[in-house]
């Protein structure tokens, strides 16, 4: 006889997702397994969160990342275990680089046979310390009783400040387990770091006295941006990070964008006589490898305390939330110390002056392409989303050049690995669908970079992505090819790719093209690019409309090349 009063039964795998819902989470990235299913036979006959079915692991957690940067919330992705938990690991290290809170659930093998080293299928030796080195954290649920608490918590690691990707191994007899529904599904709290007043009260009082102060905003501070408005309005100028576009819209003549190590910029700099960097790492590849000349006194506000000191010596720091840290700082600005703080009268046209010359010098370096990017700053609009992958076009304007108005719009594989904007175009038309209705997705991509998750265009037909690819195609590793010709006396090896015909392979797959050949077509072409309903490659013709006017030979490097001996 049924007892009335017995709550039904669930799996693991079915209280997970539950859990996931109670988070926000209305879309998960991934790829089917025999090690996922209990999850994700709960997504399907729950039917509250959209799965998109990537192609193979290392694209659905570039979704994913996408996703969570776009959207501001939890990006979940989920594979197998050993070869495709290890398939998800180099896109893991580019959410970790990020700083993307990314939950990552792989399944792993029975409990019975695990860590005895047994050839079992799908198992990976140490696979726990793998994951540990390309995440924040790592987990194991190692028991049906401890399953929703550890998914907690390492939701909790995930969102907490500074922010990352967490791995959390599942073993598949868990997973599919039956138990009751959990009564308390409620997410743990995410603390967020106060800043401590009397740091503050230090901190503002030295900015009163800069007559020339410049703010170098970086990702930890995207959710900052009407703490920054006031700080502006006080006469204080922007710079940003490649990570913190957006967060001041970039037609605001306050700010220098992101034009950061530009040498107008760097002279400016020196003009300056304060510089508060606020959530940002201050990358290498974004300092000239720590060399960049910034503003003295530099002062520093993370919720990393590990960043003190990190690159820059730092004059003074606070360690707290970069919103609450920049509120209180207005407040003090704008009460206390108001009448103390006198922004030179010729401060704001020279931040003018030296983005215009900045600007004025990657344009003309440009050469035609300088159109390209005319265009399509105008078919965009303000309502996009610009994700770029690796590539030459992007390392010249791509991460700067083109306008975006929103801290969540810009999309860039900061790791340096290429092949990973085209997944990433996917997570970030998921999330606007989501979350942003009406939002087009951009993605800038290479040819070299394109052809490494070619699969995942079929995952963009499948989900109806919006997404807009540019693919600038000349058939070769061009960054290579002119390092090459800067550092190696012009040999020319491995460089030259076989590519496929875009036009007959978007055919198969059901999928908008056009060629561009002459940018005279190029109006057209973005009009028709704009339009599409689901996914679109603008292929740019390369080869027939011709080179940069300036050579992008990568980085700047300390030690040239020796010829081989």
């Amino acid at each position: 006889m049924h007892d009335n009063t017995t709550p039904p039964q669930v799996t693991v795998g079915a209280a997970i997702a539950a859990f996931l819902e109670q988070c926000g989470v209305r879309a998960a990235f991934g790829v089917i397994s025999i090690h996922n299913m209990p999850i994700l036979d709960a997504f399907a006959a729950r039917s509250r969160i959209r799965f998109v079915m990537a192609r193979g692991e290392a694209g659905g957690t570039n979704m994913a990342d996408a996703y969570a940067r776009t959207t501001g919330g939890l990006g979940v992705c989920l594979t197998s275990t050993g070869t495709a938990a290890g398939n998800a690991a180099g896109a893991m290290v580019e959410a970790l680089t990020a700083g993307t809170p990314l939950l990552h659930l792989t399944g792993q093998i029975e409990t019975e046979y695990l860590d005895r080293n047994l050839s079992y299928i799908h198992e990976a030796p140490d696979q726990l310390t793998m994951l540990k080195a390309v995440s924040k954290a790592a987990f194991r649920v190692r028991s049906v009783a401890t399953a929703i608490g550890t998914i907690k918590q390492a939701v909790q690691t995930a969102l907490s400040a500074p922010t990352g990707p967490v791995s959390v191994e599942i073993p598949i007899d868990i997973q599919a387990a039956l138990i009751a529904m959990p009564a308390d599904l409620a997410p743990l709290p995410i603390a967020v770091p106060v800043p401590p007043a009397a740091a503050l009260d230090a901190l503002a009082d030295r900015l009163a006295q800069a007559r020339r102060p410049l703010l170098w905003l970086g990702g930890g501070a995207r959710h900052a941006g009407a703490a920054v408005a006031r700080l502006m309005a006080l006469g204080i100028g922007v710079v940003t990070s490649t990570q913190g576009r957006g967060i001041v819209p970039e037609d605001d003549p306050r700010t220098l964008g992101a034009y950061n190590l530009h040498k107008p910029v760097e002279a400016f700099y020196q003009t300056c006589d304060a510089m508060l960097v606020v959530g940002s790492r201050l990358r290498g590849n974004e300092t000239l490898k720590y060399e960049l000349k910034l503003p003295r006194p530099l002062y520093r506000i993370d919720a990393d305390a590990l960043a003190e000191g990190r690159c820059y010596a730092t004059e003074h720091f606070v360690c707290g939330d970069a919103a609450l840290a920049l509120a209180g700082l207005a407040d003090r600005l704008e009460g206390e110390l108001k009448g103390r703080m006198h922004v030179d009268p010729a401060f704001a046209a020279d931040l003018r002056a030296a983005r215009a010359a900045a600007e004025k010098l990657l344009l003309d370096g440009l050469g035609p392409y300088t159109e390209l990017v005319s265009q399509l700053q105008r078919h965009a609009g303000r309502n996009f989303n610009w994700v770029r992958d690796v590539t030459v076009s992007n390392s010249t304007w791509g991460n700067r050049q083109l306008q975006i108005f929103d801290a969540r719009a810009g999309v860039h594989a900061l790791g340096g690995g290429i092949g990973q904007g085209l997944a990433m175009g996917i997570g970030a038309a998921v999330g606007a669908a989501v979350y942003s209705p009406g939002r087009k997705t951009f993605a800038l991509s290479g040819d070299g970079g394109f052809i490494l998750n070619l699969g995942e265009l079929a995952t963009a037909v499948q989900e109806k992505a919006d997404v807009v690819y540019v693919l600038m195609n000349d058939q070769r590793y061009g960054v290579i090819q002119n390092i090459q010709d800067a550092q190696y006396g012009g040999r020319r090896v491995y460089v030259e790719l076989h590519t496929p015909d875009y036009a007959q392979l978007c055919a198969s797959l059901q999928m908008g093209h056009v060629r561009v050949s002459d940018l005279k077509a190029l109006p057209a072409a973005l009009d028709k690019a704009r339009a599409a309903s689901g996914p679109f490659i603008l292929e740019i013709d390369m080869r027939a409309i011709g080179n940069f006017k300036t050579a992008f030979a990568g980085p700047p490097t300390k030690v040239p090349a020796t010829a081989p001996g």
